[in-house]
């Protein structure tokens, strides 16, 4: 008797499944790390790209002003590192030339007269401009940020928004190469001379004629910090570690990435080394480059240009990159 049913099927062992999905899963881990190198790529490209907007925009303000904009403004008698009293910074003065012309307006009096107070020509200390501090300003962050969502809630009003590019002030004090002062020598390297520095930053022909624009950086990344009561990578915020870098590539600063404890002096941060963001809470002072971006920080040279530093770079050599009047022969990083 013929029957009614077809032939029949054998499902799939047991054995047999398990080695499929073994095959897909050895297939899945070789895929995930060239994943995991496009998207830093991707994100690598897309920092560059903020970077060189931001230098740019840098020149913008050179070309109305006749120099690079103050890393941040200081008012008649107020200390580089008073984090209460300090003006605008860089990255608020920039503002309009990053199309973000509509934040920038809504404060625009009380930076005009933060302005006029640091140039002795009237205003005064009005800090309404802080009011724009928690703002998120995209071109400001970086993709490959892991600790974007964080916001400094304990100092200085607290609520300060998270940022990755800071002013290179130059490998000394602040105050050192305040109004764009030729620094200190250290060490017998050179002169610490700043790039953006308080109140006054060079030209960019005074740049060219010392060390030159392609030779010297002009803004460095910066992490941000790994909680909420540490200000390092906070967007305008103007002390060393939040949007400007200092006394770099000197002491216990040794370059990029440092792996060292205590590499960064800020007030109230937290030292964590084992992340690449070792520093000393007892003050301000201090603060280096830091990015996530796989074995380098990327910087904005003084001519617009974006390269990339690897960790590990000669502390002398970073010294004389940080530093535009060091008289140096241009160091070789390649």
């Amino acid at each position: 008797m013929r029957s009614n049913f077809g032939p029949s099927r054998r499902g799939f062992t047991l054995i047999e499944l398990l080695a499929v999905i073994a095959i897909i899963a050895i297939l899945i881990g070789l895929l995930l790390p060239a994943v995991q190198k496009v998207r830093e790529a991707a994100a690598r490209m897309s920092c560059s790209n903020n970077l060189k907007q931001l230098g740019i925009a840098c020149h913008s303000w050179h070309d109305a002003n006749g120099s690079l904009p103050p890393a941040y403004l200081l008012g008649p008698g107020i200390g580089w590192n008073d984090e209460n009293n300090f003006g605008p910074t860089w990255t608020v003065l920039i503002l309009p030339y990053i199309e973000q012309d509509n934040l920038y307006k809504q404060y625009q009096a009380s930076i005009n007269n933060y302005l006029m107070w640091a140039k002795g020509s009237g205003g005064g200390n009005d800090q309404g401009w802080r009011g724009m501090r928690a703002n998120v300003v995209k071109t400001m962050i970086c993709p490959s940020e892991s600790n974007f969502a964080l916001a400094n809630t304990n100092r200085a009003g607290g609520n300060w928004g998270q940022g990755n590019y800071a002013a290179n002030m130059g490998p000394g004090d602040p105050g050192a190469s305040a109004n764009a002062a030729g620094g200190n020598n250290y060490n017998g390297w050179g002169n610490s001379g700043g790039v953006l520095t308080t109140n006054k930053s060079v030209s960019l022909a005074q740049l060219t004629g010392a060390d030159g624009s392609a030779n010297t950086i002009m803004l460095k990344h910066v992490r941000s910090a790994p909680n909420s009561g540490d200000m390092r990578g906070t967007w305008c915020f103007g002390m060393p570690g939040g949007c400007t870098t200092a006394n770099d590539g000197v002491g216990d600063s040794y370059g990029p990435n440092d792996t060292g404890c205590c590499s960064d002096d800020v007030a109230g941060c937290t030292d964590r080394a084992d992340i690449a963001m070792g520093c000393w809470n007892g003050g301000y002072g201090q603060a280096t480059a830091r990015s996530q971006h796989t074995g380098q920080v990327l910087c904005a040279m003084g001519d617009g240009s974006v390269r990339g530093f690897r960790n590990g770079i000669n502390q002398f050599q970073w010294y004389l990159l940080s530093s535009r009047n060091d008289g140096q022969a241009v160091p070789n990083v390649d």
